[in-house]
């Protein structure tokens, strides 16, 4: 599979997280080896809320605390994505929450490259609420190594957070200037001021999820004249409560008024949902279409990042 991807013959998958995709056999066989049990909650269900659906990494992640499982899992990420008919494809994942055995930043984001085996671009992601400096060591990790593609903030702002979306503004800056692409999870069924600050102050290029776009028309115009991809993740919007059904998603909207916007399926475990299948319930939105799906697809393969060789 070639993450240049092969026009739209094929689907890209920009957004999908290594520690919500695992293989629904390799997580049993790693509870197995580990003796422990997987927890009847563990998938994500309607309205949950994003908080507990972030809880739910958790178990997850304890799984993944050595390199040659996190090489493994990157693997088999390809492999599904491939079956999936993904011809363009991106996987993100924290590096820094999979270190708790001794392994090094470096050892765990090659570990993951090696897993990928230059079929998908890797972007690293820091997290709401962790101090700068960590989004600046990413950076540095992400420099010389051209397998990764980007930066990310994921998860979501709470009030016991010290630092803002706005701390992360010089990680962001340094992180173009190393040629890495830019990507933000911002209005997630939170106020699109979200948005705003992520391009304008972070310099993003995409937007993850986004969903409360339409709310200020100021703001639609800028990610029109910005050429800001919107990453919509209709599935894992229900599950986070940012909408009640995926049908109520805005992207037929977004495409009506030149937003660029693609789709992908977030977590493919967690949501029990892969790119085929979300590519699919993207197209029974009221107002989609056959033409704007093409449209969505289109712009998931243009809006790939890539870095100079």
């Amino acid at each position: 599979m070639s993450r240049e991807g092969h026009g739209p013959r094929g689907l890209p998958d920009l957004h999908r997280h290594l520690d919500g995709s695992l293989r629904r056999e390799t997580l049993e066989q790693l509870v197995a080896q580990a003796g422990r049990a997987v927890p009847h909650d563990l998938e994500f269900s309607p309205g949950m809320g994003l908080e507990a659906a972030l809880e739910r990494f958790a178990f997850t992640l304890s799984l993944l605390q050595t390199p040659a499982v996190v090489r493994r899992v990157a693997a088999e990420i390809c492999e599904d994505a491939r079956a999936e008919g993904v011809t363009t494809l991106e996987l993100r994942f924290a590096p820094q929450l999979h270190g708790r055995r001794g392994a090094s930043l470096e050892e765990v984001v090659d570990a993951a490259l090696a897993g990928l085996a230059g079929r998908a671009g890797l972007i690293l992601c820091g997290l709401y609420g962790e101090p700068p400096a960590i989004l600046e060591r990413l950076v540095d990790v992400a420099a010389p190594r051209p397998g990764v593609v980007g930066l990310d903030l994921a998860g979501g702002p709470a009030p016991s957070h010290r630092w803002g979306l706005l701390d992360y503004a010089g990680a962001f800056r340094r992180a173009r200037l190393h040629g890495l692409g830019r990507t933000v999870h911002a209005g997630e069924g939170r106020p699109p001021a979200e948005i705003r600050v992520a391009i304008e102050q972070l310099g993003a290029q995409r937007i993850g999820h986004g969903t409360t776009l339409l709310e200020e028309p100021a703001l639609v115009e800028l990610v029109r004249a910005r050429g800001v991809t919107i990453e919509a993740c209709p599935t894992s919007n229900v599950h986070t409560g940012a909408l009640k059904s995926p049908r109520e998603h805005p992207l037929p909207r977004w495409l009506e008024l030149g937003v660029r916007a693609c789709v992908a399926p977030d977590n493919t475990l967690l949501s029990r949902v892969n790119a085929r299948e979300e590519h699919a319930r993207a197209l029974e939105i009221p107002g989609m279409t056959p033409t704007k799906l093409r449209l969505a697809i289109a712009h998931g393969h243009a809006a790939a990042f890539r870095r100079a060789s």
